[in-house]
């Protein structure tokens, strides 16, 4: 528990490697965990494709001054960010200032912000840690502060930062595999987690849910490092449950949306002059995204073009996703628009995305579109999202489009994921409590159907069956580059505003970084959206 209290502090910031933190102020921990994690599941490779860059990356000195307050960081959103190479739209009531930087800080750890919780008026509490010894070595001693008992919070200690407390100390038993300890652990966060509380209660929920989960099947590992496939003791959610969470959240939040409409704003940029598209959806589910792009391209001054749609889908909704597209057909045709739509019922693998398969003709713009789907094969592998790519590549698509979750949600380190997810979820939550009410029946299905899920495979799975595996904007145009793509620089800020507004929240953030557009909430970027071009001059 005391080892524990020395987490508390570190921040969230963009430019922060959480698992090089860990591997820095608690090798004796890293190692049991990387010991136990290879005897029990030797299929999982403990270096993730990016690992490399944490260790070739220069580690930082971190004075005691240095260090932030973890607790803080997420609670409250509003940050100072001083990052020079983003462009900001604080949307919509700041719809004017697009030169403003998002606010996060970003450039030091000795910022020490106050901040306070939801209807607190004291601020939180912070840790005394005296750091001794050389300073090459970076030795510290932690001067600890107990997890407050549940007795403690009901005399005034706030209860966020219990709650926050519970998490981590939970986390870090689970990490080490202390079952007995975390589910004492569970059994306090239950006493103040529930899904019909404030924002910070809700997401707690859901990680004690996620947490729950993995202790679970670590109970049912065998000695041979295998899973006897026990049950976990989690609500079974229907696929018509999940489609229409989806749906909550496409309507009630601008995260979906964000992503349809700057896809369909590069593709409909690069189509100009051209009288025949065919679009390649990876992994399309939904029909949301066609309608707008659609509309668009029926507008144009020189004319509609011919448009074909391929959608790649491995899960069994055919019928239903037919039945989605003949609305989508009618409105085409009414447009002037010839459109075709067929699909392919296979998972998406480099021999799949051939010219022949895909029914490649001559004369045809090709366009490649993943909407939260390319981070599914970011696997222990290394080379599952390399050959994807480079098949894609091989296709010569006049333009790639990517739009994904922004969050490091992949790293090597169970420890060093939950705190990036903790505090990426907390955003969404903090988005959610300002746009819907406490006691929102909507809310309660976009959180418990869709963000619950997300949130559940990132903690409790390893291997193959952890598939969401986020990445940040950097990661994806470092493995996009390598895989011989140059990023097209998205110009829709504008038209980002104009969604962003019809939302009616001032907590939406835009920022253009490098190329990739960025949706955040009060700073903490949530979706990015990028296009690609097949760079000529690297190697083939």
């Amino acid at each position: 528990m005391e080892t524990m209290n020395g987490w508390l502090r570190f921040p969230m910031h963009e430019s922060f490697n959480h698992d090089l933190a860990i591997r820095r102020f608690c090798p004796a921990r890293v190692e049991q965990e990387q010991r136990e994690w290879e005897e029990t599941m030797n299929e999982l490779e403990l270096l993730s494709p990016y690992h490399e860059d944490a260790i070739t990356s220069t580690s930082q000195d971190l004075a005691a001054s240095e260090v932030d307050e973890f607790v803080d960081s997420f609670i409250n959103m509003d940050h100072e960010d001083k990052d020079d190479d983003r462009e900001i739209n604080k949307s919509p009531a700041l719809a004017d200032h697009e030169a403003e930087t998002f606010s996060m800080v970003n450039d030091g750890y000795g910022d020490q912000v106050s901040m306070m919780i939801e209807g607190n008026d004291h601020h939180l509490e912070t840790m005394s840690i005296d750091f001794s010894g050389e300073d090459h070595d970076h030795h510290f001693t932690v001067v600890p502060e107990m997890v407050p008992s549940v007795e403690e919070v009901s005399h005034g200690v706030d209860q966020g930062l219990h709650l926050v407390h519970l998490l981590l100390a939970c986390a870090e038993a689970v990490g080490c595999r202390d079952t007995k300890l975390a589910v004492s652990m569970l059994s306090q966060i239950w006493a103040s987690a529930t899904p019909w509380g404030d924002s910070l209660q809700r997401v707690s929920y859901c990680f004690a849910l996620g947490l729950k989960s993995r202790l679970s099947l670590l109970q049912n590992i065998n000695a041979n490092g295998t899973f006897t496939g026990g049950a976990m003791d989690v609500p079974l959610i229907t696929r018509e449950e999940k489609m229409e969470a989806f749906q909550l959240v496409y309507q009630t939040t601008p995260y979906i949306s964000f992503g349809f409409m700057a896809a369909n704003e590069a593709i409909r940029q690069a189509a100009q002059g051209k009288d025949s598209l065919h679009i390649i959806d990876l992994g399309m589910e939904r029909t949301l995204q066609w309608p707008s792009l659609i509309r668009s391209l029926a507008s144009r001054p020189e004319g509609p073009p011919r448009i074909r749609i391929t959608c790649l889908i491995s899960n069994q909704n055919l019928s239903e996703l037919k039945a989605s597209m003949k609305p989508v057909l009618h409105d085409a045709t009414s447009l002037g628009i010839n459109l075709e739509f067929s699909m392919i019922s296979e998972p998406v693998t480099p021999s799949l995305l051939t010219r022949e398969n895909l029914d490649l003709r001559e004369g045809e713009a090709l366009f490649v579109n993943s909407i939260m789907h390319l981070h599914k094969y970011v696997k222990e592998s290394r080379g599952s999202l390399k050959a994807i790519l480079q098949a894609i590549k091989r296709l010569n698509p006049t333009l790639l489009t990517v739009v994904e979750q922004d969050a490091n949600h992949n790293g090597p380190f169970f420890l060093g994921r939950f705190l990036e997810s903790l505090h990426y979820y907390s955003a969404i939550f903090d988005s959610l409590e300002a746009s819907l009410p406490r006691n929102s029946p909507l809310r309660m299905n976009i959180e418990r159907l869709h963000f619950a899920e997300e949130i559940r495979n990132i903690v409790a799975y390893e291997g193959s069956d952890r598939i969401e595996r986020h990445e940040r904007a950097h990661q994806w145009r470092r493995q996009l580059g390598r895989a011989g793509f140059q990023l097209v620089g998205l110009k829709s800020l504008s038209q980002a505003r104009m969604m962003l507004s019809v939302y009616g929240c001032d907590g939406y953030t835009l920022a253009c970084e490098k190329g990739c557009l960025l949706l955040g909430w009060k700073g903490r970027p949530i979706m990015l959206a990028s296009a690609w071009q097949v760079n000529n001059a690297s190697s083939s």
